[in-house]
């Protein structure tokens, strides 16, 4: 059984991607979507989503990372995914899922499920772009409306040459508004010959367990989950094993926040000092009662000196 952490744009940075994978638990992280439009990027543009590129591709704790590319042409895509090779990438990912109105009405994400060719056009493209030894693999959605073409695109992306396949179990219209409709990935694991990943709404090893039994899945992504309970893939590994397991306590988790929170403060203006600290309270929110008086405090806050005595006050 394996686990992977969700490419969740403007979320998960490699900061982040390296604080939770080394927590444990993880088998995998996917980068933030790198847009492709006409142009081939340079090698500083990947660098910039992925600095584990300078370390074979692997978190500080030794985790994988994919390079996800998004875009609607299939040249382009090919040209950049040699270009991302070049700059270290072992494996490469494409973006069907991104349900941003910006992403769709630029000709990427989930409005390319309306046509399912094209996606078989693009994962050709890349596939037969790159050495045998990069794994291609791709995200998509249930569709962009509807359903009625789920089981078409999920083809398209085996048939077009991908070693692996991620399924976000909502349509682009769904956003992220629960239930995830686990049912269709079970039928679209039936149909495929590759590897099937399942994600959407596992909050918990309860919700992992019901999406196995559903799904008959033995891969997993995790994304706003995780971001809500951070040791939510070594709970689910546990619960897997039939380990005891103890949850992470809100002081572990200020300490982890903490520590996000220095490494990030560097890259930003004070201005926006502790912005990416106050996104990750939104989520945990969800499982820490503290969290959301964490919040309250230091909504309005900007100096890093009043911030970190916050971090000092909360711990």
């Amino acid at each position: 059984m394996q686990l992977f952490l969700a490419p969740m744009e403007g979320v998960v940075d490699h900061q982040v991607r390296d604080i939770l994978s080394a927590l444990g638990g993880l088998d995998g992280c996917v980068t933030e979507f790198i847009r492709v439009t006409q142009n081939t990027l340079p090698r500083r543009v990947f660098r910039r989503y992925a600095p584990e590129l300078d370390h074979q591709c692997l978190t500080p704790s030794g985790t994988p990372v994919k390079v996800q590319l998004l875009g609607g042409q299939p040249e382009p895509l090919a040209l950049n995914a040699q270009r991302a090779v070049r700059a270290g990438a072992t494996a490469i990912d494409l973006n069907f899922g991104c349900p941003a109105k910006t992403v769709n009405n630029s000709d990427g994400g989930a409005c390319l499920l309306r046509t399912p060719e094209r996606v078989y056009g693009i994962v050709a493209a890349v596939r037969a772009a790159l050495p045998a030894s990069i794994p291609v693999s791709a995200k998509i959605r249930l569709g962009f409306d509807d359903t009625s073409r789920y089981l078409e695109n999920a083809l398209a992306v085996a048939d077009a040459g991908a070693s692996e396949l991620t399924v976000h179990a909502r349509t682009k219209r769904d956003g992220y508004r629960p239930p995830a409709y686990w049912e269709y990935i079970a039928r679209i694991r039936e149909a495929l010959s590759i590897p099937v990943i399942a994600n959407g709404e596992i909050w918990s090893p309860e919700d992992w367990e019901r999406c196995r039994s559903v799904t008959g899945c033995d891969r997993f992504m995790l994304g706003r989950g995780l971001l809500a309970r951070p040791d939510l893939a070594r709970a689910i590994k546990a619960r897997f094993t039939g380990e005891a397991y103890t949850p992470m306590p809100w002081a572990e988790v200020c300490q982890l926040l903490h520590a996000y929170y220095r490494l990030s403060q560097p890259h930003y203006p004070t201005k926006h000092s502790g912005n990416r600290i106050k996104q990750w309270l939104m989520y945990l929110q969800r499982e820490y009662p503290q969290a959301a008086t964490f919040f309250e405090n230091i909504k309005r806050e900007r100096e890093p000196a009043r911030l970190e005595a916050a971090f000092r006050a909360a711990a």
